[in-house]
């Protein structure tokens, strides 16, 4: 699980250098400048950062599933090798997902207006820039989604599902409370993390008003990079531990 929770870090650090700096000069300056190519390029690592952390998810859903409902075989599925492997495939997969939506962004003509009215260079704000007919882009990227976005989330949420049965079957209060704490802080971070995520793409945004798509976009680009630590430190037993020792 530490291996997991360390990607998932390395996710947040790659998202929050690519989008704060760009929103504190906006901030500070009411606006900004940045060539097609430079949008382009925070968009990839804005999606790679997010498209990894999907699969990342998922992965420690499953991992969360094996530790409740199947605890006698946890130890014989999980080990180092899987989880260097599994971590090797979110990252080939995040880099593929977002090598297909840049590709398709490279290859449009862009003639349209300049400006984007949000604070980074989102996928669907390039698009309103182009000239070219995007109609095919939007089929792709609906499959995209779906690989992405929505085959994960249903893969957490089955994973939960069963989890939740295993929790009711114990009969104990001490051991649900338990099993529950070691997803807790896992379960808090999809919520914020897909919540906010199935809000601004999921939904049609024809109609939505800008402040609200961008307040919705903050959370998952930077409160949730902010939150993530401050979730897995206070319910780690090690850092509780270190820290009664600084105490002492």
């Amino acid at each position: 699980m530490y291996l997991f929770i360390t990607q998932l870090s390395l996710l947040d650090i790659i998202l929050s250098t690519d989008i704060l700096p760009n929103l504190l000069d906006i901030t500070l300056h009411d606006g900004c400048a940045m060539s097609l190519a430079g949008c382009i390029i925070q968009f990839s690592f804005f999606a790679h950062a997010e498209a990894s952390e999907c699969f990342l998810l998922t992965v420690m859903s499953y991992d969360r599933y094996l530790a409740i409902c199947k605890p006698l075989h946890y130890n014989a599925i999980i080990n180092q090798s899987i989880c260097i492997k599994l971590v090797i495939i979110i990252w080939l997969l995040g880099f593929k997902m977002t090598l297909v939506n840049s590709i398709s962004l490279c290859s449009l003509f862009y003639c349209g207006p300049n400006t984007i009215h949000h604070f980074f260079c989102d996928y669907l704000q390039i698009l309103e820039l182009s000239c070219s007919d995007i109609s095919w882009i939007h089929i792709q990227t609906y499959l995209v989604g779906i690989i992405c976005v929505v085959a994960p989330f249903m893969i957490i949420v089955i994973s939960y599902i069963c989890i939740v049965i295993t929790i009711l079957k114990i009969k104990s209060i001490t051991g649900r409370k338990k099993a529950f704490t070691t997803c807790s802080s896992h379960l808090t971070v999809v919520c914020i993390f897909y919540g906010t995520l199935i809000a601004v793409y999921m939904f049609p945004t024809k109609g939505q008003l800008d402040i609200l798509s961008k307040v919705l976009s903050l959370f998952y680009t930077v409160m949730t990079p902010l939150l993530n630590p401050i979730i897995y430190t206070f319910r780690n037993k090690d850092f509780k531990k270190a820290i009664e020792k600084v105490k002492s």
